[in-house]
């Protein structure tokens, strides 16, 4: 082998082995920016806002709704995680999810409840109700198969905005693609998991926001 042969390939392979972190880390930092928490956070906080009727009721109801979505399951994951009740924060260990995903049944429902007998918004019932589901087809999937939740996570808000919005969120589809790259590329899922998932999300957001009768905000 010529010597300039020699003096390249370590130059190669250390630019190949940074290129491979670069992507690891866009990867890692996809999925915890567009954690399902943190999304589910933000949909309730312009559903809130789109439902409330002044300052006060857009505090409740914000209150109401991701307390029971983001508040109360995040800190009951963070709890297992410290308590050594699960491997990682991302529930890595598909046995370790049914357990949790049964809570999250339980803090979807209470949810549900909540915000049914303090009249909130449809469109907020229906999107409770869109977790609800999702969250009990995961809690039984999950026996048998790791589907995707930041698939659903990203999934579900964005369809849910497009549904009221119309055409003005669809730049913004371009996260899912990306999320669903990211959890398939650290392999965390595989591309049918993650494709599950997002399907997932969009047919139960579909299905609860036509029962409700929950379309563009503009034909209001």
């Amino acid at each position: 082998m010529p010597d300039s042969r020699k003096l390249e390939d370590p130059l190669g392979s250390v630019v190949s082995i940074k290129n491979r972190r670069v992507w690891r880390d866009l990867a890692r930092s996809l999925s915890t920016v567009f954690n399902p928490f943190l999304t589910a956070f933000a949909l309730f906080v312009i559903l809130a806002h789109v439902g409330a009727k002044g300052t006060l009721d857009f505090w409740r109801l914000l209150f109401l709704s991701t307390f029971f979505t983001s508040i109360g399951p995040m800190l009951y994951v963070f709890w297992l995680y410290a308590t050594d009740r699960i491997s990682d924060l991302d529930m890595s260990v598909r046995s370790e999810r049914e357990l949790v995903f049964t809570a999250f049944v339980v803090f979807y429902a209470l949810g549900f409840a909540v915000l049914w007998l303090a009249h909130a918004p449809r469109l907020m019932i229906a999107a409770m109700l869109g977790y609800l589901v999702s969250a009990l087809v995961v809690q039984y999937i999950t026996r048998y198969w790791k589907i995707s939740t930041h698939a659903i996570g990203i999934t579900a808000p964005l369809a849910a905005l497009t549904i009221l919005y119309g055409r003005q969120p669809l730049p913004f589809m371009v996260l899912i693609p990306m999320v669903c790259w990211g959890r398939v590329y650290l392999k965390s899922h595989t591309i049918m998991q993650v494709v599950a998932g997002a399907v997932l999300a969009v047919a139960t957001t579909a299905f609860f926001f036509s029962l409700f009768h929950v379309g563009l905000l503009s034909a209001h």
